[in-house]
């Protein structure tokens, strides 16, 4: 029997191979999320004003010829010159000492009452989000109840309790700000505990608490990072609040919401005891809430390409 196929009639195919043309190296979220960052313009320069902030306070006091403390009766409110940059108070002691040495007061203030926020928010939300059903509701009522509080008087029965001071502040404000970590959180919780790798997880025996730990709170870092950086204005606004109108820190330690209590009294005579640490308020919230902005789009998964 003659074959089906003639093999002279059949020539082999050449075959070509093109190499894979690179767009750009592969990247992962948080690298991908820098270069986002480093393109939104408001976001760096927030950035670089708390970095200079936070140098100014650190290490001004230490450079500075005066101390925050130190009494000069024969130059009190003086103005603005090369001798004090800011002028002085109505004790004759440097604005600028104090100014710097207010930075260190109120920044401390503003990332302890951030991470305490972010320790029992975190914690108090995941767990609420990850067990569900009853537990969830329970501790979400709790939750509603310190909601409906007032947030003043919530921090002045604190205060009242505990006594003045910068511990108590940090208390107080840290158990205030948690609140909006936990329902964050525990949304976050929600939307991830239904993925692949949590059913996959579970399918194996991990526990709960390693499930928690290991692979949701780590999923869910982006929407806490925005979180703490918008509670530090907030903690900073607050607690200048709280000096303002007495239950902030006692003297002769002075925070920025301090100073502006103590010029407010003066503004019609010597206003630049005010315009300074006003504006040094004013430029730390602005700064934070830009790099707020900023990163709440850099870690946004939707926004990678």
């Amino acid at each position: 029997m003659p074959p089906l196929f003639n093999h002279a009639d059949f020539k082999p195919v050449t075959v070509t191979t093109h190499a894979e043309t690179i767009v750009r190296p592969s990247t992962t979220y948080w690298q991908d999320a820098w270069r986002r960052l480093k393109k939104h313009r408001l976001a760096v320069v927030g950035l670089i004003i708390i970095g200079i902030l936070a140098l100014m306070a650190i290490f001004g006091p230490l450079l500075s010829p005066y101390s925050y403390s130190d009494q000069s009766l024969d130059e009190t409110n003086q103005p603005p010159s090369a001798k004090h940059w800011f002028g002085t108070d109505n004790l004759g002691r440097d604005l600028f000492t104090r100014v710097l040495y207010g930075a260190r007061i109120s920044l401390a203030i503003g990332f302890i009452t951030s991470f305490i926020s972010l320790g029992i928010g975190v914690t108090y939300g995941a767990i609420s989000g990850f067990f569900g059903g009853r537990v969830d509701a329970f501790m979400m009522r709790i939750v509603d109840i310190l909601y409906g509080l007032p947030f003043l008087l919530y921090v002045i029965l604190l205060l009242v309790i505990m006594g003045p001071g910068l511990g108590p502040i940090f208390i107080a404000l840290g158990i205030v700000y948690w609140l909006n970590m936990a329902r964050i959180v525990r949304g976050e919780i929600l939307s991830l505990k239904e993925r692949e790798f949590v059913l996959a997880a579970r399918t194996i025996g991990v526990s709960p608490k390693r499930i928690i730990m290991r692979h949701l709170v780590p999923n869910a870092m982006g929407p806490i990072i925005v979180t703490m950086t918008l509670v530090i204005p907030e903690a900073i606004f607050s607690e200048a609040f709280l000096s303002y109108i007495g239950l902030g820190v006692s003297a002769p330690v002075a925070s920025w919401g301090v100073l502006a209590s103590d010029g407010y009294t003066a503004i019609r005579t010597y206003p630049w005891q005010l315009f300074f640490p006003a504006a040094f308020i004013s430029i730390t919230m602005l700064a934070f809430n830009f790099l707020g902005d900023g990163l709440r789009d850099a870690l946004d998964p939707r926004m990678r390409r």
